[in-house]
C-alpha cells in the first residue's frame, strides 16, 4: 500500500496531490471516513460558544489505553482501549493503523464487529481496521484495577485480531494502563451540513485539554464534504491551526511517564553474586 501519512502528525493544511490519489484509491474499499479537526488551546472556550455546544449535555467518559511501558503496541500501530461511559455501559475496541482494505480477508471484512475507516486530519490520513466490543463500565473498572483479567474484556474476536498483529510475545493481559483520561462529549445537530458533529473535550489530569471536532462521512462524499464542512467552520470563524495530535497519540505521550516509572518500581531486584 503506498505509504500514508499518520494520524497526528504535524502537516501542511492541505494534502498533495499525490496523497488525493491514495485516498481516492483507499475510499473505494472501506466503511466510512471520519474528519477529524483539533481546535488550539486558547480558543477551546470561543469555539465552543460558536458552535453553540451546551456542556450540561455533555456525555462524561472515562477512556483508558493499554500498551507496554516502551510503547512497543503504538510502535506496531496496534491501539487498545477501553471506555467507560456513564450510566454504567462501557466499550473496547482493538485498532490496527494502517491497514491496506483491499487485502483484508474476507471473513474479516465480514465480521459485523470489524470496520473500516479513513481517519483525515488537514494534511494527513490514515486508515484504520477496527475490531469493536461491548462491557460493563464496571468490568472496565474492575479490569485496571487487577480484580479481574484484562484479556476477559475483549471478545474472542478482538483477542484473535490481537495475537495476529502484536508483537511477538506481548500478552494482551500483561498490558500495561495509560489513563483515564476524562473526556466530555456532545453530539450537534448542524442544519447546514445535514449531520451531527461530535465535539469532544479531553481533559488531563494536569490541567492541560484538547478539544476535537470530527463528523462522519461516506467514502462517496468524503471530498464534498470535507469542503462544506471546512466553510461552515471558517464562516463562525473557527480555528483549526493547532497541533492535528490524536487524541490516542496525546493520551499515550501524557500517561507514558508515569507507566514507566511503575514499571520500574515493580521489577524486581537483582540478587548480587556471590563471589
Amino acid at each position: 500500500m503506498a505509504r500514508q501519512k499518520a494520524a497526528g502528525q504535524a502537516t501542511e493544511p492541505a494534502l498533495s496531490r499525490d496523497q488525493v490519489d491514495q485516498v481516492l484509491t483507499i475510499l473505494r474499499d472501506v466503511d466510512s471516513l471520519e474528519l477529524k479537526l483539533v481546535a488550539p488551546a486558547d480558543t477551546h472556550r470561543a469555539t465552543i460558544g460558536k458552535l453553540g455546544v451546551d456542556p450540561i449535555d455533555a456525555e462524561i467518559r472515562q477512556v483508558y489505553f493499554f500498551d507496554t511501558p516502551d510503547l512497543d503496541l503504538n510502535k506496531a500501530g496496534l491501539v487498545v482501549r477501553a471506555r467507560r461511559i456513564a450510566g454504567g455501559a462501557g466499550d473496547t475496541v482493538v485498532k490496527l493503523r494502517p491497514v491496506n482494505p483491499a487485502a483484508l480477508g474476507k471473513e474479516l471484512r465480514r465480521s459485523e464487529s470489524f470496520k473500516t475507516e479513513v481517519d483525515a486530519v488537514p494534511g494527513g490520513f490514515v486508515c484504520s481496521g477496527s475490531f469493536k466490543g461491548r462491557c460493563k463500565a464496571q468490568e472496565v473498572r474492575d479490569a485496571v484495577a487487577g480484580e479481574m483479567p484484562l484479556d476477559r474484556l475483549f471478545s474472542k474476536e478482538q483477542r484473535a485480531f490481537y495475537r495476529a498483529h502484536a508483537p511477538k510475545g506481548i500478552e494482551l493481559k500483561s498490558l500495561a494502563t495509560f489513563g483515564p483520561t476524562f473526556v466530555l462529549k456532545v453530539r450537534v445537530w448542524v442544519k447546514q451540513l445535514d449531520r451531527r458533529l461530535v465535539v469532544e473535550l479531553w481533559l488531563f489530569p494536569d490541567g492541560s485539554r484538547n478539544l476535537e471536532i470530527s463528523a462522519k462521512a461516506s467514502p462517496a462524499e468524503a471530498f464534498q464534504f470535507a469542503a462544506e464542512l471546512k466553510k461552515f467552520l471558517a464562516d463562525r470563524g473557527i480555528e483549526l491551526t493547532g497541533n492535528q495530535q490524536s487524541k490516542t497519540r496525546a493520551a499515550m505521550e501524557f500517561f507514558a511517564p508515569e507507566v514507566r516509572r511503575q514499571s520500574v518500581k515493580r521489577k524486581p531486584a537483582r540478587r548480587a553474586r556471590k563471589s
